[in-house]
C-alpha cells in the first residue's frame, strides 16, 4: 500500500548527519534555557523586591501606594508564569499511541471516538478505501499517524497536533500542553512589560546627571534587568499576537506554513469554537480537551459530533 522511496546517496546520508547533530544539540541547549530562564526571574525578582520596590513600600505616601501595586501584581504574574511554564515542560504534549491505525468503513463497527475510543489500542479513524490510500506513516516511527501530527526530531516521535518544539520549554508544543504554553507566553508578557516600565524611571535616570541611590553593582543589576526585560516583553508581544491569530484560525505554526493558499481551512469552526476548543475557559487549573478530537479532521468527522458522542459518554 505504501511506497518508500529510496534516498539519493551521500548527500542524504550527510544532510541526515547534520540534522541529527542539530536536535542531539537541540536537547542539550533545553536544559541549559531553563537555568536561564531561572536566572531572569532570579535577577528579575531581586532587582524589582529587594533592590527597588521593596523597600519603596515603607518611604509612605503616593512611593508605598505605587509600590505596593507594582509588587502585587509582580507576585501575580509571577506565580502564573512559574506554574505555566513548569506545567508546559511538564506536561506530555500528546504521542501516537504505537498500536494506532487508520480503520477503514468495513472495519469501523463500534468505534465511537478516534483516539480515544472503548479500545485505546485499536481505537483509530475511519476512512473509506479510497482515504485509506492517502493515509499518512511515520517512516521514522514506522507507524500511521492521525491528521494534523508531524514527527519532532528533537523528540524522535510523533506529537498531535504539532504546533513546534520550544527549546524555552524543553519539549513540544502539542495538543495536550499548547493551553500551558499560550499561557506561559501571556503571562511573561505582562510580567516582562510590568518590570520594563516599573525600572523605565530608573533607566532614565541612569543615563542622566542626577544621584541614583544604590551600590554600583545594584545599579548594573538594574540596567540588565531592564534591558532583558525589554528585549522580552517586545518579543513576546509579537508571538501573544502570532499565536492568537492562530488559536482563532485553529491552526498551528507548522500548518500555517503548510496550507499556503487554501481558500478556507477545513479545521475552522468559527473563531469562538476555536478558541474554545484550544483554551476550553479561561481558568488557568483546567488543560486543553484531553480528548484527542482535536486532531480529528472536519471532512472525516464533524468535531461537533465527536463532542457530543464524547460527552453523551461520560453523562455530561
Amino acid at each position: 500500500m505504501f511506497q518508500q522511496k529510496s534516498g539519493g546517496g551521500g548527500g542524504g546520508s550527510i544532510m541526515a548527519l547534520n540534522v541529527f547533530k542539530f536536535c542531539t544539540f537541540l536537547r542539550a541547549l533545553g536544559s541549559i534555557m531553563i537555568f536561564f530562564v531561572v536566572g531572569v526571574i532570579g535577577l528579575t525578582y531581586y532587582v524589582i523586591v529587594v533592590e527597588n520596590y521593596g523597600p519603596a513600600l515603607f518611604n509612605g505616601g503616593l512611593d508605598s501606594f505605587v509600590a505596593f501595586l507594582v509588587l502585587l501584581f509582580f507576585h501575580a504574574f509571577l506565580v502564573m508564569l512559574v506554574w505555566s511554564y513548569f506545567t508546559t515542560i511538564l506536561t506530555d504534549p500528546g504521542g501516537v499511541p504505537q498500536t494506532w491505525r487508520p480503520i477503514t468503513d468495513e472495519e469501523e463497527g463500534g468505534v465511537v471516538d478516534p483516539l480515544v475510543g472503548t479500545d485505546q489500542s485499536t481505537a483509530g479513524l475511519v476512512l473509506n478505501k479510497d482515504q485509506m490510500q492517502k493515509a499518512r506513516f511515520c517512516r521514522k516511527c514506522n507507524q500511521f499517524k492521525p491528521p494534523r501530527s508531524h514527527h519532532c526530531s528533537v523528540c524522535r516521535r510523533c506529537i498531535l497536533k504539532m504546533d513546534h518544539h520550544c527549546v524555552w520549554v524543553v519539549n513540544c508544543v502539542g495538543a495536550l500542553n499548547y493551553k500551558y504554553f499560550l499561557l506561559f507566553l501571556f503571562y511573561t508578557f505582562l510580567e516582562t512589560a510590568l518590570v520594563t516600565v516599573s525600572l523605565l524611571r530608573l533607566f532614565i535616570a541612569f543615563f542622566g546627571d542626577g544621584e541614583i541611590d544604590g551600590t554600583a553593582g545594584d545599579l548594573v543589576a538594574t540596567f540588565i534587568a531592564f534591558v532583558l526585560n525589554l528585549s522580552f516583553a517586545l518579543s513576546l508581544l509579537g508571538f501573544v499576537i502570532l499565536h492568537i491569530s492562530l488559536v482563532l484560525a485553529n491552526t498551528t505554526t507548522i500548518e500555517a506554513y503548510e496550507k499556503k493558499t487554501d481558500p478556507r481551512w477545513r479545521y475552522d469552526l468559527g473563531r469562538m469554537r476555536n478558541f474554545e476548543q484550544v483554551l476550553y475557559h479561561l481558568s488557568p487549573l483546567h488543560p486543553s480537551s484531553p480528548n484527542l478530537h482535536l486532531v480529528t479532521p472536519c471532512i472525516f468527522k464533524p468535531v461537533h459530533v465527536l463532542v457530543s458522542q464524547r460527552h453523551s459518554q461520560h453523562g455530561i
